[in-house]
């Protein structure tokens, strides 16, 4: 490996002789000039890995220098050294981005951390991150085994989620695999773990998780207020990691009051999850108290055109009529503008909600479209492509606006998504639903291995769309396929995002309440 080559540029130079041997004998390359007007010469010669600059230096200053280096080199790291403590040249520095900054006197170990900061921090934090994940593997195994409840499976797939953000940059790409396989034995065991307990989180007086249906009544109304104002934003599609992903641009902005998540009911699809949401009751008890909203798989027509009204309904039977909302559906770019550009107007609301569509037609686009296959390969281009979405969004322009307003803002989803990779084959009559992820219809023949089968729908708070009709919800990372052209199917479908079935990132979904900065 080459030598380190490092640029001290200061005007007292030889004082630094010290601090030059003792990088010299760690094996740094050191090269010394005298002035600003010096360095940019050298500069323009040569390449260097980081650059020394002193700030108090006759002719050219260090911040008139370090704004030529930028302006030539945009990304060399450059280390500002300086005897002021002035705040307006820490700022100045700062500003024009300086990789670090040191007050003088320096001593050389504190020129040796700088270096290592700034040249080594990729591979420091590499090392230390596979190093800290393979003693925490065998926690995550040993967890694995043993979890037995849903506030437990909470943890763990937070804890999942945590490390797969943290390995996503590092270099030692066998980590990350491993990281996948628990991933998939997780799904595996959650799978277990809700045919097994689901149906009974539906009956009364059973300790069961915060779901659909019951989250606006248990986790929105207390925080409702006639002295603040709330913004209610659903992300429609949101995964808990590409919500952790972009939390860092809402921190500028709101700071976190509490992040609970909580359990989409099944199947993990819009029409169900989300009018659970605003109806506050679940898709049997919609269907009986609101036949002229709800539609089931197979009718015509929106699934999610009443979302507002279930909304008002829900707010009436919980006594909060006298609470002034407005619902808005956000769905291209054009209406997401629209109410960045009218949000002023919505001060006196108590509640404003808003359902945003991007992430739901990102996952849908990627089926559908071969540049987004391109761009959301994997989960961390997925979560990348989110972020980048998110910063150039007038979703971001709203909470910006709604945290100058003073708004308490609640984000949320209704459910989450997953990478299918592997078929797994169905067959049923002409009325059978579309989905990939569940299916509902009559006469299914199916791998029982690869499914959570509700045979009787009313045991989970489902309609039932004949007398004889099932639901199926495909496990971990399946998706259905039928035998006719199924080769053309599986190669359409497979590394696809997907949702309506049972996995920790269709179903454990973010809920998160901020207060403005």
């Amino acid at each position: 490996m080459s030598k380190i080559k490092i640029l001290w540029v200061d005007d007292e130079i030889d004082l630094l002789k010290p601090h030059i041997l003792f990088l010299e004998k760690k094996n740094y390359n050191v090269n010394t000039c005298q002035s600003g007007t010096e360095a940019l010469e050298i500069i323009e010669d040569q390449n260097f890995d980081i650059v020394f600059l002193d700030e108090n230096m006759p002719g050219l200053t260090g911040l008139e220098t370090l704004a030529e280096i930028k302006e030539k080199r945009a990304n060399l790291p450059v280390v500002m050294i300086t005897k002021s403590e002035e705040e307006y040249i820490m700022e100045e520095a700062i500003g024009s981005k300086i990789a670090d900054y040191l007050i003088k006197p320096v001593n050389p170990n504190q020129i040796l951390l700088s270096l290592k900061k700034n040249l080594d921090h990729t591979r420091l934090i590499s090392e230390k991150t596979t190093s800290s994940y393979q003693q925490e593997f065998r926690k995550i195994a040993m967890d694995l085994s043993m979890v037995n409840s849903y506030e437990e499976w909470v943890e763990l797939y937070q804890k999942l989620i945590y490390w797969e953000i943290e390995l996503e940059d590092i270099e030692d790409h066998a980590m990350f695999e491993i990281l996948e396989s628990q991933k998939n034995e997780a799904n595996l065991q959650f799978g277990k773990f809700i045919d097994k307990n689901y149906q009974d989180w539906f009956e009364p007086n059973t300790d069961g998780p915060i779901m659909s249906h019951t989250l606006f009544k248990e986790k929105v109304v207390p925080e409702l207020s006639n002295n603040q104002p709330t913004l209610l934003i659903v992300i429609d599609n949101l995964r808990y990691d590409q919500w952790k992903a972009f939390e860092p641009i809402i921190n500028n902005y709101y700071k976190n009051e509490s992040e609970s998540p909580y359990y989409s009911i099944l199947p993990t699809a819009t029409q169900y999850a989300r009018n659970a949401i605003f109806s506050g009751l679940t898709p049997v008890d919609m269907e009986r108290l609101h036949p002229n909203y709800w539609k089931n798989d197979t009718d015509e027509g929106g699934k999610n055109l009443f979302e507002n009204e279930f909304l008002t309904a829900q707010l009436k039977r919980l006594g909060l009529s006298h609470l002034k909302h407005e619902y808005f559906k956000i769905t291209n770019l054009r209406s997401g503008k629209k109410l960045a550009n009218s949000f002023k107007s919505k001060k006196d609301n108590d509640l404003t909600v808003v359902v945003y569509n991007f992430v739901d037609m990102l996952s849908h686009s990627k089926t559908e479209m071969e540049v987004v296959k391109e761009l959301a390969s994997n989960d961390k281009a997925y979560r990348s492509l989110t972020v980048s979405w998110f910063k150039n969004s007038p979703l971001l322009e709203i909470i910006q606006q709604a945290q100058q307003m003073g708004f308490k803002l609640i984000l949320t989803t209704d459910h989450g998504t997953i990478n299918v990779k592997n078929p797994s084959k169905v067959i049923g009559d002409r009325d059978t639903s579309l989905n990939l992820r569940y299916k509902t219809g009559r006469s299914l023949t199916y791998d029982k291995k690869d499914v959570l089968a509700a045979s009787n729908p009313r045991d989970i708070q489902l309609p039932s769309i004949t007398m004889s009709s099932s639901f199926i919800f495909a496990k971990g990372d399946l998706f259905f396929a039928y035998p006719n052209n199924y080769n053309h199917y599986v190669s359409y479908y497979r590394n696809t995002y997907q949702h309506g079935g049972v996995s920790l990132e269709e179903v454990i979904i973010p809920f998160i309440v901020l207060n403005p900065k």
